[in-house]
């Protein structure tokens, strides 16, 4: 599958897919409110299109609603190695109740992870 790098094609590539419904845990890299750089493991599920994740407390929410620019990956650590690299920009939408995939992530790495009481946001 030929696809140049940026193009969101290769979000259906199977290295892609198989990274993103996997239990690896992505890590999201931001910049906090005082402008300093964070990376913070996450747990998160994919439906048409838009990433779902975190409770509307999330101190990140903050951060990111002032400044939206993100970076994601995801890599394994077998070789030869898989790796999903992608930066954008977060769009936050509250969303009303719990994500029904949220409820049990595909990437859910403990059982901490799997349900989340009160609302959902999602990012795009």
């Amino acid at each position: 599958m030929a696809v140049k790098q940026g193009d969101l094609g290769l979000l259906q590539h199977p290295a892609s897919k198989e990274l993103l419904e996997s239990k690896i845990p992505a890590r999201l890299a931001y910049i906090w409110t005082d402008g300093t750089p964070r990376v913070i493991p996450i747990c998160s599920t994919e439906r048409d299109g838009t990433r779902y994740g975190d409770s509307p407390k999330a101190p990140k929410l903050k951060a990111l609603a002032k400044n939206p620019k993100v970076s994601l990956t995801i890599d394994d650590n077998t070789f030869p190695h898989k790796v999903l690299l992608i930066r954008g920009s977060a769009r936050l939408q509250p969303v009303e109740g719990i994500v029904p995939e949220y409820i049990a992530p595909p990437n859910a790495t403990s059982d901490a992870n799997k349900a989340r009481p009160g609302s959902g946001s999602s990012a795009r």
